[in-house]
């Protein structure tokens, strides 16, 4: 076992077993609570810490990660980042915009201009909102010179091709994820998780 698995169980962020509705709407047996392991700040700068020692030989200016998740871990990976290499590392994060995509603002993309850029990310399922990041940050002109993520949980399909840079998960392993058509676990009955991921919101569209 990976010592951040190991942490993400200790603190109660591993949740398997389960019927969850994930960021991008697909539903998924196994989800990463990150909110859990946010309230353990010693846990969180660990992990943080491990994404850092991963990118340590790369060039790197500042570590972006999308909000709110991402805030924490570009700004824990940035201290740590900082204190291996020696120098300060800005930390960064985008927004959401209304219809779904990723915003530098307050700053941040003249921060990133000119910058080599770490893109952090927690659980991805299908990578899609940190390529956005990937997409912003080049829109600013920083260069993203590297991708790291907590847990890769679609390892076939998220890859260094699929964000077109070095790619650098902390751990890998493979869930079951469907399309909310095709899930076999509402098929099944099995009750729909409202307190952590997008069931509440998924549920209430069907109304």
């Amino acid at each position: 076992m990976s010592e951040t698995i190991d942490i993400l169980k200790k603190t109660g962020a591993l949740l398997t077993n389960g019927h969850f509705v994930g960021t991008s709407g697909r539903h998924i047996d196994t989800y990463v609570n990150k909110d859990a392991l946010y309230t353990h700040p010693k846990e969180t700068s660990r992990i943080c810490e491990l994404m850092a020692e991963k990118v340590k030989n790369l060039d790197i200016d500042a570590v972006v990660g999308p909000a709110l998740g991402g805030i924490v871990l570009s700004q824990w990976t940035a201290f740590h980042l900082s204190k291996i290499k020696q120098k300060d590392i800005l930390a960064l994060y985008t927004e959401k915009t209304s219809d779904g995509g990723q915003k530098l603002t307050r700053g941040y993309n003249k921060a990133a201009a000119g910058k080599n850029i770490l893109v952090v990310e927690d659980a991805p399922t299908t990578g899609g909102s940190a390529k956005k990041v990937i997409d912003v940050v080049n829109t600013a002109q920083g260069k993203v010179v590297a991708m790291s993520v907590m847990v890769n949980k679609n390892p076939k399909e998220v890859t260094s091709n699929f964000f077109g840079v070095p790619f650098f998960p902390l751990a890998e392993f493979e869930i079951q994820s469907y399309e909310a058509a095709d899930c076999l676990m509402c098929k099944k009955g099995i009750p729909i998780n409202t307190t952590v991921g997008h069931g509440k919101k998924f549920l209430e569209s069907k109304k």
